[in-house]
């Protein structure tokens, strides 16, 4: 299942770190796009996709085909937590400055079905999205403590953007706690579950020297049968087309992020999972338990 975990630079093209669409990830509906922080003017031609464009450090303007220019603040990095972003529908054709993620979800199927034989070229449907408006969640508690940061997930008219089948979230676990936890899955349509094909982004938090941090990521499964167990690191991407996923463990000094992107077949913006019912009591011990402050945003903190 190699396959599943790409390592920083192997899906990389002309312009962008990461460059992953659903041919690439061998899947219908979720993509990424990294962009070099070097690059300037790097092409982005949404023909199919909508688009959530996200900086991860620094400052970042997009240019929109009409001539229309977006600056985003962004954020010193990934840690410090959320950043203003801008959504892109299908049809859009854009120029990108600055160190971005691009999360994208095929739609164009849902064009055909309404008798559309080609993408709206027209920007109306381009929204900017302050940090003010991302929903910030502490989840979990003890060494089960992570940030969650929504983007689009159950978007209500007062936070996030609304999309047509983007779900994009990031999560933020201090050194030596787990995340994605218990373990967990969305691959089946039901009352309680939507089926989603999922990418997981990593960056880890570098030593107080400098040297590259690590975490580790898990991935496990019957139906049909799936099993990784991956060390990651600044730049890792790994898969997750079914099965249980998690956990997501930063290793003791050494923060960890992860940025979700997530798309599936049905377009109803709703985030369901199942736990995997080996581990599932473990949510049950969290009521007894404090939240890691480490979690909290750093105005919290002060």
């Amino acid at each position: 299942m190699t396959d599943l975990h790409l390592r920083a630079g192997t899906a990389a093209r002309p312009g962008w770190r990461t460059w992953i669409d659903p041919a690439r990830a061998g899947w219908a509906y979720s993509g990424l796009g990294v962009t070099d922080p070097a690059a300037t003017d790097v092409e982005l031609r949404l023909d199919a996709d909508e688009a959530l464009v996200l900086p991860l450090s620094g400052a970042a303007t997009v240019h929109v085909h009409d001539g229309e220019m977006y600056e985003l603040v962004g954020r010193r990095d990934v840690f410090a937590g959320p950043s203003d972003a801008l959504y892109l529908p299908r049809g859009t054709t854009a120029r990108l400055t600055g160190h971005v993620a691009v999360a994208t979800a095929r739609v164009a199927d849902l064009d055909e079905s309404a008798g559309r034989s080609g993408p709206d070229h027209s920007t109306d449907g381009v929204a900017y999205l302050p940090a003010s408006a991302v929903g910030v969640e502490l989840r979990g508690a003890g060494q089960a403590s992570r940030r969650v940061q929504d983007y689009t997930i159950d978007a209500g008219p007062a936070a996030g953007v609304r999309t047509r089948r983007l779900l994009v979230c990031e999560v933020v676990t201090p050194g030596g706690n787990w995340s994605s936890y218990p373990p967990h899955k969305h691959d089946a349509h039901a009352e309680d579950e939507r089926e989603l094909e999922e990418i997981y982004a990593f960056v880890v938090a570098d030593s107080p020297a400098g040297e590259p941090g690590l975490a580790y990521h898990r991935v496990y499964g019957d139906s049909p049968p799936i099993d990784l167990l991956a060390e990651v690191r600044s730049g890792d991407v790994v898969l997750v087309p079914h099965g249980y996923h998690g956990p997501s463990m930063a290793a003791p000094g050494y923060d960890l992020y992860y940025l979700n992107v997530m798309a599936g077949p049905v377009a109803d913006g709703r985030w369901l999972a199942v736990d995997d019912p080996t581990h599932a009591w473990v949510r049950r011990t969290w009521g007894d338990q404090e939240p890691d402050p480490r979690a909290r945003l750093e105005e919290e903190v002060r």
